[in-house]
């Protein structure tokens, strides 16, 4: 694809990658992906914001076809996917300067093998002219690294905003046109990515309030020429109210679980209790963290295993500890043969939550009439809880 004009002297670069379906041999990706470069020609220098993986380099590289001279190139995050070429436009553009910061330097060096001087580090708050325009970087750490920054392009009111609001999408639509597809897979993308991060990223949300910002450009995804919208809708990942929600990710061998899991679920509804419900052999983990982002309470479902829980119960625990989302409540339900540590094991595995561990709901083999009661009391107990907590 060929550069793609934003506005005057500010073009799109990279590649939409429609074909790619896993991130870092983790993160699903449904509808592919971009990766975003951005080219600014200022009267008196040239600079590229971010590169693209080495193995993309061929698009990026028959983009540069156009570009004479390359004063500078800024890498906001020192991730492969952003800076993976940045050694090869280096080498096409051996009078460019690398700028970065601090605390990316030693990361870019140590990843690329980067020369130190070949890169030029910047303090917060500090300006790039180029001549007729001017570019301010604001440090963003942890969105998601520790050495992310962000710019801003003061006269055109740019932020490029690097892996900050990114959304994983493949479209030849350069800006958004479909809030409703891009507000799903943005909060995927941050239920995945940022979500551990949530509270250095409320000041991060703070930090950029001071600018006066009319198009937001991500490094994945389409651009925003509605800033407000996809900053109100971070700030309602990090701050908003949780919802009268329950997130069920559940396992079954020998359907003792499943038959516990399908009787709870109507309990809960009866209640007025609304369930998001992901069978862990099949489930997008994607999907599962997106559930996890507003959701009050999680219950996991699981028979036990060498005296164990299920390894995929096991996983999703895992993965609700490292995402740390702001649930407030938690439970275990499930079936044994004749004994075992499934509650300790998947208790002990999540220090990161704070949540309250409401009773859980283990039986014997197949359920029967006193388990579900057992979890008609769990279902009343987790609306009680929820009404008390004016989750809506």
């Amino acid at each position: 694809m060929n550069p793609r004009k934003i506005k005057d002297n500010i073009y799109w670069m990279g590649l939409v990658d429609w074909d790619r379906r896993l991130f870092d041999s983790l993160i699903p990706l449904p509808d592919g992906t971009s990766y975003n470069a951005f080219l600014i020609k200022g009267s008196e220098k040239t600079v590229l914001i971010d590169a693209v993986e080495s193995s993309l380099y061929y698009e990026l590289e028959a983009q540069l076809d156009t570009v004479a001279k390359l004063d500078y190139v800024i890498s906001l995050h020192a991730e492969q996917d952003h800076s993976g070429c940045i050694p090869q436009i280096l080498s096409r553009y051996p009078d460019a300067k690398l700028i970065t910061s601090p605390k990316a330097k030693g990361i870019l060096m140590d990843l690329l093998h980067i020369s130190g001087e070949s890169i030029i580090t910047v303090k917060d708050g500090e300006t790039l002219s180029l001549g007729d325009k001017t570019l301010e970087f604001i440090f963003t750490p942890w969105v998601h690294w520790p050495e992310t920054m962000v710019a801003f392009l003061k006269e055109d009111k740019i932020l490029f905003s690097c892996d900050f609001f990114g959304s994983h999408i493949a479209s030849t639509d350069l800006f958004v046109t479909d809030e409703a597809r891009v507000y799903e897979a943005a909060k995927r993308y941050y239920a995945e990515i940022m979500m551990p991060f949530r509270n250095i990223i409320r000041k991060n949300l703070e930090k950029i309030s001071a600018y006066d910002i009319d198009l937001i450009a991500p490094s994945h995804g389409q651009l925003y020429p509605r800033p407000s919208f996809i900053i109100d809708a971070h700030k309602d990942w990090v701050d908003g109210p949780l919802k009268n929600k329950v997130v069920i990710p559940y396992v079954s061998m020998h359907q003792s679980t499943r038959k516990m899991v399908d009787y709870f679920i109507s309990s809960l509804v009866e209640k007025g209790v609304s369930v998001e419900r992901f069978n862990l052999v099949v489930t997008d983990i994607g999907k599962l963290a997106i559930a996890l982002v507003d959701a009050g309470t999680i219950v996991i479902g699981t028979p036990t295993v060498l005296a164990g829980p299920h390894p995929n119960a096991v996983y999703s625990a895992f993965l609700a500890n490292a995402l740390r989302p702001r649930t407030k409540f938690l439970s275990i339900i499930g079936s044994y043969g004749w004994g075992g540590k499934t509650v300790e094991i998947l208790a002990g595995m999540i220090p990161n939550l704070k949540v309250e561990v409401i009773e859980p709901v283990l039986v014997k083999g197949l359920p029967s009439e006193d388990a579900f009661k057992a979890l008609d009391n769990l279902a009343e107990t987790i609306a009680t809880k929820h009404k008390e907590q004016g989750f809506k």
